[in-house]
């Protein structure tokens, strides 16, 4: 793969090192050769530790000081403290859109949902999990709130990670969410906000088991 100089090149490099992280190409923990990006992509090495330093603000990559970039190590600890910030926000998401549902909310939503279930029963995971984002990322801006925002969308590549993770070691992991996507658009649509702090809660937890039954079944095997 060659990429031509440009602004954004740094971005394009983070894109293509993030997506082989979240594939599982790049291992947790694996050490990121700079020489070996450099030599793949036809880039200066200046732009491959800028992309790191990208990914890095993610938390994709951990650079270490004179040891280099490696990347970033997926445990309990880190599985946890993801879901448990997600389950907070996503459950303010929902409970903003409950307050101000309309017409126009329900039209669009439910559009990106449609879609997500699509890719979920073409059992197309990446497509899936990225139509999945697409839904909340409409979702956010409908809801009105930069902070809430700027917040989740500095997320999602981490959960972008534990997601494929989840999908990778039980497939019929999207057809789950694809479910859990449109039971929360229609909680919402209701203005139930006790039904959406219970599916979120619950669908929290499942993905955080699923995501740590994934990382001791791979330890296991290692």
């Amino acid at each position: 793969m060659t990429f031509e100089a440009g602004e954004s090149l740094a971005a394009r490099i983070a894109g293509y090192l993030s997506q082989e992280i979240i594939r599982g190409n790049m291992r947790s923990g694996e050490r990121i050769q700079e020489a070996r990006v450099v030599s793949a992509l036809d880039v200066s090495r200046g732009s491959v530790r800028e992309a790191l330093l990208l990914l890095e603000k993610c938390h994709l990559v951990t650079i270490l000081p004179r040891r280099g970039a490696f990347v970033s190590e997926l445990n309990e600890v880190r599985v946890r403290s993801i879901y448990d910030l997600y389950v907070t926000l996503l459950t303010m998401l929902a409970t903003l859109l409950a307050q101000n549902w309309s017409d126009e909310t329900a039209r669009t939503l439910n559009e990106k949902a449609a879609m997500a279930e699509k890719l979920a029963a073409e059992q197309d995971p990446y497509r899936f999990i990225e139509a999945g984002f697409a839904v909340m990322d409409c979702a956010l801006q409908l809801a009105g709130n930069e902070y809430l925002l700027t917040i989740m969308q500095d997320m999602q590549p981490a959960l972008y990670r534990t997601s494929a993770l989840a999908i990778r070691f039980s497939p019929q992991e999207a057809g789950f969410a694809g479910h859990f996507i449109s039971g929360l658009i229609a909680a919402a649509a209701a203005g139930n906000e006790d039904t959406i702090r219970k599916l979120v809660r619950e669908y929290g937890s499942h993905q955080c088991d699923l995501v740590l039954r994934a990382l001791h079944n791979h330890s296991t095997q290692s």
